[in-house]
């Protein structure tokens, strides 16, 4: 692996049973680098997170992963018993034991030390991703996985939250590997886009990848976010269990033409 290098999945497939939920995926993710997976519903964005945390072994292809890499995981959803009343400082011991130095630094880092003592129950939807964001941050990771980290944040809090993204970038020399189901407002810091369905569409920066014909297709021709400066055109289609015919054959290979 290269220096900087954290994790490479190589040609990495996942199926259960007769159902495929990614086919031949290749991604890297670097110290400074944020990797950002776009895709539809079902297009095996949570699954490809899930083989980079070790969470999900593959099916088959390659994991390489840094000796030693640690990993912070802010996951889609956390079902949290209403009934049971938890501080921030509890959620933040929940999967492991922290110091209160640490907790708090990890709070002050996403803005929210001062809600430490409230009651995770009474937290806005972006304030409760932040100190999910802590709870990953106090593990101080080489390697950052967040999936759908705006999930229930209205838009100037997306707004903020990926900023906050970004600046944990460059204050820790982190990689970042985000989970997003749009694109619009992770631009500026995101430097490499993976378009995602079952198998890799397109990739590239995000003004090349929202500019391409797939992405389109996959999120609506009319999306005001989107010119059609580079065409991306498919030479495969896909099989009724999701994987992907090329040349007579199903795998995860893909065409690009740049007009």
């Amino acid at each position: 692996m290269e220096t900087r290098e954290l994790i490479r999945l190589s040609d990495v497939s996942v199926r259960s049973g007769d159902r495929v939920r990614v086919d031949h995926v290749n991604l890297s993710i670097s110290r400074g680098q944020i990797v950002t997976l776009i895709g539809p519903n079902g297009s095996g964005k949570s699954t490809t997170a899930k083989v980079v945390t070790g969470v999900l072994q593959p099916t088959s292809g390659d994991v390489l992963r840094k000796p030693g890499l640690v990993i912070g995981y802010v996951p889609q959803k956390l079902s949290i018993d209403h009934a049971l009343p938890m501080s921030v400082l509890r959620l933040m011991q929940l999967t492991g034991r922290y110091s209160h130095q640490d907790v708090m630094k990890a709070l002050d880092a996403v803005g929210i030390a001062d809600l430490a003592r409230r009651d995770v129950q009474s937290l806005s939807g972006g304030q409760f991703q932040r100190a999910l964001l802590a709870r990953a941050l106090v593990r101080n990771p080489d390697l950052l996985v967040l999936d759908e980290p705006v999930q229930g944040v209205d838009f100037s809090g997306e707004t903020q939250i990926y900023e906050l993204i970004g600046r944990i970038k460059h204050e820790r020399d982190c990689g970042i590997l985000l989970i997003s189901h749009d694109l619009h407002v992770v631009m500026a810091e995101t430097d490499n886009v993976i378009c995602l369905n079952k198998h890799v569409c397109c990739t590239g920066a995000p003004e090349q990848v929202m500019q391409s014909s797939e992405y389109l297709s996959l999120f609506g021709p009319h999306s005001e976010r989107t010119l059609a400066l580079y065409n991306h055109h498919h030479d495969h289609e896909h099989m009724p269990d999701g994987s992907v015919a090329h040349d007579g054959h199903a795998h995860g290979a893909e065409g690009h033409h740049h007009a």
